[in-house]
């Protein structure tokens, strides 16, 4: 893979030698550590850096992908022709401002990560976001697919959110224009990118924080396969159904495909187990889907971005 070498050139002045790398493994950029490469992995460091960068993709008429942790993704062993714009490198950091009537309005950079600034959260005594602070990725892919857990999601503390729109202009949307609902939001299509996210926190003392916290990773670490790469949860929830108990009684819980694995610990999620390649992962999620479908009659929704 080899985009022209005066495309190259040009993201390299945009954003810095430094910053810019040529045939990247996204295996290094994704929790669920398979993919090829990336022809070109870029880490701007500031909004303006991201919007003269899309520019010249979308001019050169060049793909691109806007990755953050690379919790939610897996690149095709083949690798990605084109530019991964990686946000949670340089692109990260919050402002905090306490309010009259005791709530506190954080201001977020997309490429922040969720784990992070739970603590950050916690120890500021700003409550709201414990619910996702297990949640292994960053707030713009949270706000993006609108991320939930233990009876929490992004909908109920976003005030409003900073994107970057298609047509390259920078606007801020409400809470009700992002459009929120299960996993989907406005800029779930990709053609947007959130810039920063702007939640309605509030005050509490940080030790009973850090007690709410420490019990959701209690309960994680129980439940979920977290000593093995993955991208969570593989599957949406089906209406009525959890993904889960369909796939144990489907026969597939510790189901293997290469080094790729049904979790023996929680059915919905897919395993790197042993040195698994894209396409292990990708066939046994293939394999799970139809094995339900035919067994069960429910249609399996991947949650996973494929590029």
């Amino acid at each position: 893979m080899n985009l022209r070498q005066e495309i190259t050139e040009k993201i390299r002045k945009i954003a810095g030698d430094a910053n810019v790398r040529v045939d990247e493994p996204m295996k290094d950029h994704t929790t669920m550590q398979v993919g090829g490469p990336a022809a070109l992995f870029v880490t701007p460091g500031s909004e303006q850096e991201i919007v003269r960068i899309l520019k010249l993709l979308k001019e050169e008429r060049i793909p691109w992908y806007v990755l953050g942790n690379g919790s939610n993704v897996i690149c095709r062993d083949e690798g990605y022709d084109g530019v991964i714009l990686c946000l949670s490198g340089r692109f990260k950091g919050y402002e905090a401002k306490e309010t009259e009537d005791g709530t506190v309005q954080v201001t977020v950079k997309a490429g922040t990560d969720n784990k992070e600034f739970a603590k950050e959260m916690a120890d500021a005594g700003y409550a709201g976001f414990e619910f996702a602070s297990g949640i292994p990725g960053s707030l713009g892919g949270a706000t993006t697919m609108n991320a939930g857990a233990y009876d929490g999601e992004m909908k109920q503390i976003v005030q409003a959110v900073r994107i970057l729109d298609p047509d390259g202009q920078i606007v801020l949307k409400s809470a009700e224009e992002m459009e929120f609902s299960y996993r989907h939001s406005l800029v779930s299509d990709g053609r947007s990118i959130v810039l920063e996210t702007i939640l309605a926190l509030h005050r509490d003392e940080p030790a009973k924080i850090r007690e709410r916290i420490a019990d959701l990773t209690a309960r994680r670490e129980e439940k979920q396969p977290l000593e093995y790469p993955s991208c969570g949860s593989t599957f949406k929830r089906p209406e009525g159904y959890f993904a889960g108990k369909l796939i144990s009684d489907a026969g597939l819980k510790g189901f293997r495909l290469g080094g790729a694995q049904v979790s023996e610990k929680h059915a919905g999620f897919v395993i790197n187990r042993e040195h698994a390649s894209a396409k292990d992962v990708l066939d046994l999620v293939e394999h799970i889907q139809r094995t339900v479908k035919e067994s069960q009659g429910v249609t399996l929704e991947c949650e996973i971005k494929i590029l």
